[in-house]
């Protein structure tokens, strides 16, 4: 029992009991204030404790009944009419001593409002309390409860009382709820009844409760019972889960014994139980019978049982046994055409035995049904034959480099799978031809076996050579090579063309594709399949493409895998994905629906993502990443001229000859109104022109004027039509001033790089070191090692003619990176920042169109950065002529395009000495000789 707590109290309605685990909706009129005055306090108390609502407990409490202590012993009285004041009070006149000694903590989960006046409250409950004291009667009820957490030891778990107690209460609480759908057939006018989907749902759950939840069970089936309200109220009071069991199996019988005397049930074993039928309705079952009808064999499990097919009788499916008999037929041939293998073969043997046994009325026979039918449909051995023939591979080359221009790390891969597969075939081949060459001589054996009477000798060596026959056959199958399909990462920002090159990749393998996005998958469920026990249960978004392509060996495109969710209450769909990715386990991927394994391993995965950041680590290491950087600006306008431009003018009903771009105009479209990696963007600015050349068009035409519409677009066209321009080029500074470097940095979610100007300016101070511009941590400690760098090299560098002095000592210094709206972090600039401090101290300006990038060392080395691409991409465009990188970052620069390189003289740099030598080279420093050699480079 927990301690004593002073929590806010709700009184119910007349005969109206809040169970734990029950949700109960609560009018309150207009005249009730307690109720508007306990929400208020709740509110204040969750807003006080920045909690939700439904986390602040209230408790839930019946009124007492006249023919019950408060307590919940029976009282003998033979007037309760007199106590009617006690069970129906005047709700804003009910005192303590009305209200029941238990009840039942809840949660408010929501507030109905009805005609602004009156609303609901629907509470849900959480546990039994017992109300030790009414503490407040007024503006509502407060009382000091103690909880009650149902718990049954190991010892009553491990009684044979106990076990059978709850066997009892279970099958008793199936056998009301099949009675009660039983009854909505047969006395859906008169009686209860519940819904056949209804009362699926329900049994589901009776079955799957254990015998710790004995307690929860008999509450539940409280909500289900016909009960008087003093029934209620003493399992209410029941603390004891034994008890309370008890109770509610009694309960039960009794009510299961009143069905049975109403209901006639006609079983297999031809098990009849008496009722009492309507004169009226067993009229209607004669006439029924004495119509004429093709007869039906009642040993079928789909035959009926004496009710016409559409008689409210009719609660077992029959007068349907023939187009039964004919639909199993038919999903036996499609089990048998889809070749299972013996795992899953053994799987639905079972199951279709089990199917021809059920009634079509059964609950669980659709579901039985379904499932076959879904095994059927999974492509267990069919696959698309790829063509890698000869000339395939310069086939997949072509179709690629038309879809897509660049990327040729991707097309590389590709090509490199096609051709590992033409090896395969091309050996399997072999080994096949081996393979029926050595069956053949095995036959002939065989042939000459049965042919010819010999000695026993003879025989012997006979059956030596057909055995060594037979394991030559086995040797030579288990030759053949299986081909596992590569699971790609394609990862880069968006509109670089990551979800169109995968399918342009099955186009050019002439293999079937399949999309499934991830972004936003948080149920495990949706990757594994549902299991069937639950309603509506279906498989996983891999089985459904599967059975959608209908071949073993698509391509899947699983968009988005950097949005997949993580860990939470419905599972770890990221962890469902290890299966799926994993090329040593996906070849008998287990989906919960389908139970048995399914191979995964000949569908060629392709997953893309815009970061890494996100991915799991266990997730990432099971796909191979290729790269996707953003296109420059000559692959931008190849690909607008070649691509978007001829899409665009085909989709606003324009013809080639009615609108015609030039490269000056794209490069005006790139350059001022997209900052872009890929070109998504830029084919929205692109159709914007094409729709306005559509108007000009139209209305020159209108006018009757269609020579003065002009087709070509000029640069001064854009203006009007995309307005003013939304990006102004980075263009390194025309002049420079001591103290000022231009660094460069890679905008990785963006795909874009571009300058950064560090700007240093010293003053009389005390030393210290103002930073602005929105700097991260690693950057500003970049700052303090190119400061301390400095201060320990100021003799050599001649910015002091005393070895021991500190130059620092008297000045204070503000280093500012413009752009302060912009996070920037890095070590990267940490060789810029050491320049522009040297610059500043010494006066020597660093020549404005040369810029930088590296980590630095307290010992002067520059190390490795990323990014190299994006940078020098960005420099380029900014109009840098010549750029300082680190001698590590060399082997990264060979993959930018040569477009960039012939415009940027590159000078690899590993110490920082070196680097103020290439930027001041014309200086004499007068402790030269002291400086350590510039390496060569090979």
């Amino acid at each position: 029992m927990a301690q004593s707590t002073v929590v806010p109290v709700i009184p119910l309605d007349k005969k109206q009991v809040l169970f734990p685990g029950s949700v109960i909706r609560i009018p309150v009129s207009a005249n009730r204030s307690d109720i508007p005055a306990l929400i208020s306090n709740v509110y204040t108390r969750a807003s006080r404790a920045s909690k939700r609502v439904d986390q602040i407990s209230v408790i839930c409490v019946p009124l007492s009944s006249p023919l019950l202590s408060r307590r919940g012993q029976l009282i003998l009285e033979r007037d309760p009419n007199r106590h009617d004041g006690t069970t129906n009070p005047n709700k804003n006149s009910i005192k303590g001593d009305q209200l029941y000694a238990y009840g039942a903590s809840a949660k408010i989960n929501a507030i109905q409002g009805q005609n602004g006046v009156e609303f609901n409250l629907l509470v849900q409950g959480i546990s039994r309390v017992s109300i030790e004291k009414v503490t407040q009667e007024r503006p509502y009820f407060e009382a000091k409860v103690s909880s009650h957490v149902d718990h049954v030891g190991p010892r009553e778990l491990q009684s044979t009382a106990y076990q059978e107690l709850f066997g009892t209460l279970q099958r008793l609480s199936r056998e009301l709820v099949s009675y009660l759908r039983v009854s909505a057939f047969l006395l859906s006018r008169n009686g209860p009844g519940l819904s056949p989907l209804l009362s699926r749902r329900l049994e589901q759950f009776i079955a799957g409760k254990s015998p710790n939840e004995g307690g929860s069970l008999a509450d539940f089936m409280m909500n289900v019972l016909e009960t008087t309200y003093e029934e209620k109220l003493q399992v209410l009071a029941a603390i004891d889960v034994a008890d309370r069991m008890q109770t509610v199996v009694g309960l039960l019988e009794r009510q299961v014994d009143e069905l049975k005397g109403n209901i006639k049930v006609t079983t297999v074993t031809s098990t009849t139980i008496p009722i009492r039928i309507d004169p009226e309705d067993m009229e209607k079952m004669n006439i029924m019978r004495n119509t004429k009808r093709p007869m039906v064999d009642p040993r079928k499990p789909s035959a009926g049982f004496g009710f016409g097919t559409g008689s409210p009788f009719n609660i077992f499916g029959g007068g349907q046994g023939e187009q039964d008999a004919d639909d199993l037929q038919d999903l036996e041939k499609k089990i048998e055409a889809a070749k299972l293998p013996p795992e899953a073969a053994r799987v639905v043997e079972r199951e279709l035995k089990r199917l021809k046994h059920m009634m079509p009325a059964q609950a669980e026979y659709q579901v039985v049904r379904t499932y076959l039918e879904t095994l059927a449909e999974i492509p267990w051995s069919v696959a698309t034959d790829d063509p890698v023939g000869i000339g395939t591979l310069e086939n997949a080359r072509k179709q690629l480099d038309d879809d897509h221009y660049g990327i040729e790390k991707v097309k590389k891969r590709l090509l490199s799978y096609l051709t590992i597969v033409r090896l395969m075939q091309t050996a399997n081949e072999a080994v096949d031809r081996q393979v029926r060459q050595a069956e053949q001589e095995a036959a002939d054996l065989e042939s000459s076996k049965d042919g010819t009477k010999q000695d026993s000798a003879a025989d012997a060596e006979l059956e030596e050579k057909l055995k060594a026959a037979g394991v030559r056959v086995q040797a030579l199958k288990s030759k053949r090579r299986v081909e596992k399909a590569p699971i790609l990462l394609l990862v880069g920002p968006p509109g670089v063309g990551k979800t169109s090159i995968a399918r342009s990749i099955a186009t050019a393998l002439g293999r079937k594709f399949h999309r499934i996005s991830l972004g936003g998958v948080r149920d495990e469920a949706e990757i594994r399949g549902h299991r069937r026990t639950y309603v509506a249960a279906m498989p996983g978004l891999i089985i459904q493409g599967l059975r959608k392509v209908g071949v073993t060996n698509p391509v899947f495109l699983l968009d988005e895998i950097d949005k997949l969710g993580m860990s939470n209450h419905n599972g770890d769909p990221s962890a469902a994905m290890l299966e799926v990715l994993d090329p040593e386990q996906n070849h008998a991927f287990h989906d919960h629906y389908v139970n048995t394994p399914v191979d995964l391993s000949k569908v060629l995965f392709i997953a893309t993502a815009n970061t890494l950041d996100t991915i799991p680590g266990p997730l990432l290491d099971r796909m191979e990443v290729l790269e996707f950087s953003g296109y420059t600006t000559l692959e931008k306008r190849h690909i607008a001229l070649q691509h978007l431009v001829p899409k665009q003018i085909r989709i606003n009903g324009l013809g080639e000859d009615q609108v015609r771009f030039n490269e000056e105009v794209i490069s005006k479209i790139i350059e001022s109104y997209t900052r872009e990696s890929g070109v998504r963007n830029l084919e929205r600015e692109i159709g914007a022109v094409c729709r306005a050349k559509a108007v000009e068009f139209v209305e020159a035409n209108d006018r009757g004027h269609p020579e003065t519409y002009r087709a070509d677009l000029a640069v001064d066209d854009l203006v009007s039509i995309l307005g003013i321009e939304k990006f102004e080029d980075e263009i390194a500074e025309k002049t420079s001033q001591p103290g000022i470097v231009t660094g460069l940095v890679a905008y990785s979610s963006g795909g874009n790089g571009g300058i950064l100007f560090i700007e240093v300016l010293d003053m009389p101070g005390d030393g210290s070191v103002e930073l602005t511009g929105n700097l991260g941590d690693v950057l500003k400690e970049s700052v303090k090692v190119a400061r301390s760098w400095v201060r320990n090299h100021a003799y050599e560098l001649g910015l002091t003619q005393d070895p021991t002095e500190n130059i620092m000592k008297k000045r204070s210094l503000h280093v500012h990176c413009p752009s302060g709206a912009v996070p920037k972090d890095g070590p990267s600039s940490g060789m810029a920042q050491a320049i522009a401090l040297i610059s500043l101290l010494s006066g020597r300006p660093v020549p404005p169109t040369m810029a930088m990038t590296g980590e630095f060392q307290l010992s002067g080395h520059v190390k490795r950065v990323g990014g190299i691409k994006e940078k020098l991409i960005g420099a380029y465009r900014a109009g840098v002529k010549t750029v300082l990188l680190p001698a590590q970052n060399e082997k990264d620069a060979r993959e930018v395009p040569s477009e960039v390189k012939k415009g940027l003289e590159i000078i690899y740099v590993s110490h920082i000495w070196e680097a103020i030598r290439h930027v001041w080279p014309d200086v004499q420093w007068p402790q030269e000789s002291t400086f350590p050699p510039i390496q060569p480079r090979l």
